[in-house]
């Protein structure tokens, strides 16, 4: 217990505000397109204005980037490690902006977003890892919840922006995250377990020493991680994959981002405003500020509870409120074309019935916020050894972004085929089905430290 006290954690807080603009401005790339597409497909200029096609491209090809990101994240953290990755990834994102700003056609506008969509994927797979690398087991998931925290900011704040600026000034205060995420980052450290597993044991207690404080045990500290790495041997190759301390984190990460995507928060995002409009609120842009604001409050709660409820708690929480409101928005849509078949062309259908819609989104959004929006990306950031923590989240990356492509895009079909009910109560089959899988596959990781974390996943097969 003494060893706790010593820590001092000030400057932790200090390089995980640092590293945490890397999602901020990742909101603000994700959130960019909702202000943007209405303002580009209503400009006068020929050149640069959008149809519907290219407006639903110039929203999802974000997401195709993202990919292209989470991979090249994964090389780039083993080859040059997390810091440098961290402080490079920020150049995308301000060219990206800078291609958007200087556009003169609507190729030029798909460059930016692809580079930003890049940036973004890269930020998504080493802010987590920096994050869990550095933090102190006790405050580990408040802070890795951060990552997801800032991303709902970011998108709150392009929204608030969007209010008042035009998409070339919004594109110019969207990169402003990125060029501080370069500047701070100069004087924060690399992870010590990045280091260790370099061999370089020297830099790696200075670097605890930075985060710890000067009176904590940071030699012990380094010898319990050392002792971990040395276990494992030291390089990644393909048949690591057969053994169970390395498949069974590896696919209760990809399973995690699949089911993240399923439960159709993006779908659910994407129609916000249409679902407003049919609402008949007519400041729809203000709505979803609203929206950003419901998803910042029950993150934020989220990342204080973190470390006290526990990840498999709050997750079965969140999915239990995800399946009720899912299932509410398919009766509502379900109702509202029974209406719609009685009413006679001339009637309003009943207004009475929005409500049911706008409740259903709330409860939706705070469910979403509370525990599989951050939870997935800590964990992915916590349950793999450290030889293939790049590669593993490589892949876990790359399957939630195409998950999230892929579920934008089929989304208007979903709603053609199944209908709009239909499709949600699919969500909602989806929610309960991850309800279980939360019960039956995933540990708890509070208050383990990382190398605790592994070995209770190598345990089960032996030393």
């Amino acid at each position: 217990q003494e060893t706790q006290d010593k820590v001092k954690n000030t400057k932790l807080y200090l390089a995980t505000f640092a590293s945490v603009l890397g999602p901020m401005s990742f909101g603000f790339v994700l959130g960019y397109s909702s202000p943007a597409i209405p303002e580009l497909m209503r400009t006068s200029d020929s050149r640069l204005q959008l149809d519907a096609v290219q407006a639903s491209w110039f929203g999802s090809i974000v997401t195709l980037g993202a990919a292209a990101g989470g991979l090249l994240g994964g090389w780039m953290v083993e080859k040059i490690g997390r810091k440098l990755s961290l402080m490079f990834c920020s150049l995308p994102y301000v060219l990206g902006f800078t291609i958007i700003i200087a556009a003169q056609n609507v190729w030029m506008l798909h460059i930016g977003r692809v580079l930003t969509g890049l940036a973004s994927g890269v930020t998504s797979l080493v802010v987590p890892l920096y994050i869990s690398e550095m933090a102190h087991e006790k405050v580990r998931g408040a802070l890795g919840s951060c990552v997801q925290l800032m991303v709902v900011l970011g998108i709150m704040g392009v929204y608030l922006a969007g209010l008042f600026l035009d998409w070339r000034w919004l594109a110019i205060c969207s990169s402003i995250p990125p060029t501080l995420l370069m500047v701070c980052m100069c004087f924060m450290p690399e992870t010590p377990r990045f280091l260790l597993s370099q061999g370089k044991r020297r830099e790696a207690e200075e670097a605890l020493r930075f985060l710890r404080g000067p009176d904590a045990p940071v030699a012990w500290e380094c010898a319990r991680i050392e002792e971990a790495c040395e276990e494992q041997g030291s390089r990644f190759q393909m048949s690591d994959l057969k053994d169970p301390g390395v498949f069974k984190p590896l696919m209760i990460g990809i399973m995690l981002m699949i089911f993240q995507q399923m439960t159709g928060i993006n779908a659910i995002m994407f129609y916000a405003e249409n679902i407003f409009e049919q609402a008949h609120f007519k400041e729809s842009d203000l709505a979803s500020v609203i929206v950003g604001l419901i998803q910042v409050v029950f993150t934020g709660v989220a990342a204080l509870i973190m470390d006290k409820a526990g990840r498999k708690v709050l997750l079965i929480i969140s999915g239990v409120a995800m399946a009720l409101s899912t299932t509410a928005f398919g009766v509502y849509f379900y109702l509202m074309s029974k209406l719609h078949s009685a009413t006679t062309p001339g009637e309003e259908p009943h207004t009475d019935l929005t409500w049911l819609a706008l409740a259903s989104m709330a409860f939706f959004i705070s469910g979403f916020a509370l525990g599989w929006g951050p939870i997935p990306w800590l964990i992915m950031s916590e349950v793999f050894p450290v030889k293939v923590r790049g590669f593993a989240s490589a892949v876990c990356v790359l399957t939630n972004w195409t998950m999230a492509f892929l579920i934008t895009k089929i989304f208007q079909e979903m709603m053609n085929v199944l209908t709009s009910a239909g499709t949600f109560w699919l969500f909602a089959s989806m929610c309960a089905l991850n309800i279980i899988f939360t019960i039956v596959f995933i540990p708890e990781t509070k208050g383990k430290t990382l190398e605790q974390i592994e070995a209770t996943f190598r345990g089960t097969s032996g030393p």
